[in-house]
């Protein structure tokens, strides 16, 4: 129904259509999956400056996704979807920017996207501004300000922030040191497959940090982590 719906009102030029068109084809709603026709309508809508449309092309033309993988393609998509406010496009704009692809890296504009997408919410930019304070990329080094952008990712459930939130507290960086809250948040991501968490779990029921030791449940983690490789 939603496909008898859109198609002739994006036919006819209208862009929300044309969106979600896109998304129809690109997550085979409806219609056999097909990224090169979900690229043709996500350009059709972008070009009218739809800034969902924009931040998905430049996502198909990063993954090569029924086009071309092109890096400068993509970013000049996220460039004009991320000046529109777009939360996505921001934090994918800042990852091309601090890993030079499409563009020459640049950690300060990198930090500038990220934390205006982290602003609004976005998990993974918030993850990784905590990474940028961290390491002091782009921005004064600062374990606090790092140890509060992993927090609001980990409670999310990004799972990189729940690795470094873990080593964060493990090390008394930007905290307390703390190895109960640690363990909390290495097994949050351990759960999630993270393997330096499974690894960095073992540990702490081998030596009993944190928690009761375990031997059982050391071996456990170690060899999830092991079959990772």
């Amino acid at each position: 129904t939603a496909l008898r719906e859109f198609r002739p009102l994006a036919e006819q030029g209208n862009a929300d259509a044309q969106f979600n068109l896109g998304q129809m084809y690109r997550n085979g709603y409806g219609v056999p999956q097909n990224d090169k026709t979900a690229v043709k309508w996500f350009a059709l809508a972008a070009e009218q400056g739809d800034a969902d449309a924009q931040s998905n092309l430049g996502v198909m033309y990063r993954n090569g996704q029924g086009v071309p993988q092109n890096d400068k393609t993509a970013v000049k998509w996220f460039t004009l979807a991320a000046e529109q406010g777009n939360a996505v496009a921001q934090s994918n704009l800042g990852v091309m920017y601090r890993n030079g692809q499409g563009v020459p890296q640049n950690y300060k504009t990198a930090v500038k996207w990220y934390t205006l997408s982290a602003e609004q919410g976005v998990a993974v930019a918030q993850s990784n501004l905590g990474f940028m304070y961290r390491k002091g990329r782009g921005v004064p080094q600062d374990d606090k300000t790092a140890v509060k952008w992993y927090r609001l990712a980990a409670e999310q459930g990004d799972v990189a922030a729940q690795f470094n939130l873990g080593v964060m507290y493990v090390k008394g960086r930007g905290v307390s040191q703390d190895d109960k809250t640690a363990v909390k948040w290495w097994t949050l991501a351990a759960e999630q497959g993270n393997a330096n968490a499974q690894s960095n779990l073992g540990v702490m029921y081998d030596k009993g940090r944190g928690i009761t030791q375990d031997d059982k449940t050391a071996v456990k983690w170690w060899t999830l982590a092991a079959e990772q490789g």
